[in-house]
């Protein structure tokens, strides 16, 4: 285990009994700080729709959004007490939350399927995930600790074929003998518009990948000392979800181009329909309401 989870697991526990937001001097408000895994989104497009519908405030909250990037670790910011909920990427990382006995857990789960895919040239002789021995395969660190051991486990593959992706796709268009992570709604197209190439694109999910993805971490403590807040939040951002994928985005949008002036309108609207054609979070319009829900089967 690395050294800054060591410290975050055990600040957790030491901050628990005081993990509560406090009541906003003016307004009435619970202010609730909620960090995100990335820099804004469409992946996030529920959490700003309910923010920017006030579904958020119709419920008492004063939500503050805090994007990531790179670099983010929200179990860290939440052990660290500069964050009151956030985002847990994949079901691996949750897992591995609770084997460590961390007092946090995952109250919802947005997305059903992990976005999860991974993208080969298409003349690289990969034609499924069974094809990927031999391929140099980059990879985030967040997915060496979470689809490798899968990948590697179903279909044999090893450790030495793993190089290091840092957000660049410039390694894996310079070998086309290369595979690359990334999430359906975003590196498949990103690549296709910059280097006008169209990838194989393989989402892990269907072909037998486990696990919900994009869930929102909160607390033991604040689950137990005020759990009308932790269910006002839930409640807001499944009404958030339905609202973004199924009416009308341009608010939130716009906070999400706020946010993160690198993003665009046409990523932002691709991933929108990526988002419904591969029934990430929803398996239609009339299922919207199932938005959040996890069971013991997944």
């Amino acid at each position: 285990m690395k050294r800054w989870m060591v410290l975050a697991l055990a600040a957790l526990s030491t901050l628990a009994a005081c993990s509560k937001p406090k009541e906003a001097a003016t307004g009435g408000l619970t202010p609730v700080r909620f960090a995100t895994d990335w820099k804004a989104e469409a992946e996030h497009g529920g959490f700003y729709e309910a923010l920017a519908a006030g579904e958020y405030k119709k419920r008492g909250l004063d939500v503050k959004i805090i994007p990531g990037g790179p670099g983010s670790n929200v179990p860290q910011l939440l052990a660290a007490g500069a964050a009151d909920m956030g985002i847990g990427s994949n079901a691996f990382g949750v897992m591995n939350l609770a084997q460590e006995k961390v007092p946090v857990k995952a109250v919802m789960a947005v997305f059903q399927k992990d976005p999860q895919v991974l993208m080969a040239h298409p003349d690289a002789g990969v034609n499924s995930l069974a094809d990927l021995k031999g391929h140099p395969i980059l990879l985030a660190d967040s997915a060496v600790t979470s689809l490798w051991l899968w990948l590697k486990a179903k279909y044999a593959l090893d450790d030495r074929q793993v190089r290091k992706y840092t957000f660049n796709p410039g390694p894996f268009l310079a070998d086309k003998r290369a595979v690359q992570e990334g999430y359906v709604t975003s590196e498949p197209y990103t690549i296709e518009k910059q280097a006008h190439l169209k990838t194989k694109v393989f989402l892990l999910a269907d072909n037998g990948y486990p696990g919900y993805a994009t869930m929102v971490l909160v607390p033991d403590a604040l689950i137990a000392n005020d759990p009308k807040t932790v269910q006002a939040f839930v409640d807001a951002t499944r009404e958030g979800w339905k609202q973004y994928l199924y009416g009308d985005p341009k608010s939130a949008d716009a906070l999400i181009l706020k946010d993160n002036p690198e993003m665009t309108e046409d990523v932002l609207d691709q991933a929108r329909d990526k988002l419904r054609a591969y029934q990430l979070a929803a398996t239609s319009k009339d299922k919207a309401g199932d938005i959040g829900q996890m069971s013991d089967a997944c």
